[in-house]
């Protein structure tokens, strides 16, 4: 077991080593396109100096590149594979370097071609953007086997350890596998979390207990959740020790759903203050997030006018009925607004709900039910692709909906909702949404709330376009949609 322990191990080096190679290989894709593309079909450069002068700077610029990548960490295993920050960290070292060339040029009056520049940068990024993309994809294969993780043993009181363990289960492109689970100062808790057995290596208040605990599960890092019962001295020396064996260290603090711009550290007196703002969608956040809204939908409803005419036709010939269906829902704070939709059902479909009542196979306030006898022929095609909803594309313009946002509930469902789930309606609903591009119709009520609270509190219009882009790999993928 040891040594395939190690051999699995041996991933991080792997993949370090494969970055590294594929870095310099798209760098000097990158580079060398850009000195061919503006120089060798620019007949005006003739001169040999001013050739020789971009070669240098070429290779200058590409061993710089590669090097700036190494100091922002952007191979690191901590953040292959899961999260933004990986991408980020690749934008911002290929910027800064960008921005220095820039720089140099300006101040020391250096005539640096900005067709060279302006094909460079892009073409660079995108493919170094690319590259960690795919092996994310990858990564992601493995991990779902449960290959290419890093071990945790995990420490705190027993439901913190048991909340974080089914979280890490759950979540396994993460790449995060719970080994073990120690809970110092009380009793063992239960050893079966969501199907997967995780023993408890002990409870005892002790550095050295805590430390052989490690070593007998081998874990690669130790993160420390909430209701851990150490001194404060003990988790300072635990830390010590763990940076000595080369064990990494983890904190999982009782906090869900909080996304990182709203987190902020602040160091006093050598305590690391975790700050969590308040959730605000400030008047120049509102003001941008709709222009978004209005460029994009008024674009994409030019896009599809003639997909938009055939669609109305069809159901119209479908059955007797309009091509439109118009559905009262609840809007922003509350306000009601007429969701437009292509009509997929039989006119008399609402008046027939509660014969299908004994059916339902939602949970919560939601109703739904796979094979629905209401459903028309081409309403059928129509929800499979979502394309039902092209018409929500006027809600938008009209600013009644947005296009990224928690999903348009129903007043008897808003009647029924808790005082938490009430926040849903502190944004606009929108066409899609967190809840779509993560199981659609196969998510349960609480998901849904879940995930619609979390799009409120952690709203970015970066957000806003991965959602965007995520939609359309889950719309032509047609699945959980009924």
């Amino acid at each position: 077991m040891g040594d395939s322990l190690s051999q699995e191990a041996n991933w991080r080096v792997r993949t370090s080593r494969t970055l590294r190679i594929v870095d310099a290989f798209v760098i000097v894709w990158a580079v060398a396109g850009a000195y061919s593309i503006r120089f060798g079909l620019d007949s005006g450069v003739t001169t040999s100096g001013h050739d020789s002068s971009y070669v240098w700077l070429s290779i200058f610029l590409a061993i710089t590149w590669w090097l700036m990548l190494g100091a922002w960490s952007t191979r690191q295993s901590r953040i292959l594979g899961s999260g933004p920050d990986e991408y980020k960290r690749v934008a911002a070292a290929s910027l800064w370097l960008f921005g220095f060339v820039a720089i140099f040029s300006y101040v020391f009056r250096v005539d640096t071609a900005r067709g060279y520049v302006g094909i460079a940068l892009p073409a660079g990024l995108i493919g170094l953007l690319l590259a960690r993309w795919l092996l994310r994809q990858h990564l992601s294969v493995h991990r779902q086997n449960g290959r290419r993780m890093s071990r945790l043993m995990l420490l705190g009181g027993p439901s913190a350890v048991l909340h974080l363990a089914a979280t890490l289960v759950s979540e396994k492109h993460a790449g995060y596998l719970p080994v073990a689970a120690y809970t110092p100062g009380s009793s063992p808790p239960s050893q079966n979390v969501s199907g997967v057995e995780l023993p408890v290596l002990g409870h005892e208040p002790d550095t050295q207990a805590i430390l052989s605990a490690i070593e007998r599960c081998q874990a690669d890092a130790v993160a420390i959740s909430a209701g851990v019962q150490l001194h404060p001295k003990t988790l300072r020396q635990l830390g010590w020790e763990l940076a000595n064996r080369n064990v990494g260290l983890i904190m999982a603090p009782a906090l869900t759903d909080i996304a990182g711009p709203r987190i902020h550290t602040q160091q006093v007196a050598g305590l690391p203050l975790i700050h969590v703002t308040t959730p605000t969608l400030e008047a120049g956040q509102r003001v941008a997030k709709r222009l978004f809204d209005v460029a994009v939908s008024a674009a994409l409803i030019v896009l599809v006018s003639p997909l938009l005419a055939v669609l109305a036709l069809l159901v119209k010939l479908d059955g007797p009925g309009p091509s439109l269906f118009r559905q009262e829902r609840v809007g922003f704070e509350g306000t009601p607004f007429k969701m437009l939709k292509f009509r997929s059902m039989v006119v008399d479909a609402e008046a027939r709900l509660t014969e299908l009542a004994d059916r339902n196979e939602g949970s919560g306030l939601l109703f739904k039910v796979k094979n629905d006898p209401r459903i028309t022929r081409i309403g059928g095609f129509l929800r499979r692709y979502s394309l039902d909803e092209l018409p929500q594309l006027f809600n938008v313009l009209s600013g009644s909906m947005s296009l990224v946002g928690p999903r348009p509930p129903l007043s008897s469902e808003v009647e029924a909702y808790e005082q938490d789930v009430r926040r849903r309606l502190l944004v606009k609903p929108g066409v899609t949404g967190l809840w779509q591009v993560s199981g659609r119709s196969n998510l349960s009520w609480q998901d849904s709330v879940r995930l619609d609270l979390y799009y409120v509190e952690n709203w970015s219009l970066a957000g806003d376009l991965i959602i965007l882009l995520r939609t359309a790999r889950a719309v032509f993928g047609g699945h959980g949609a009924y």
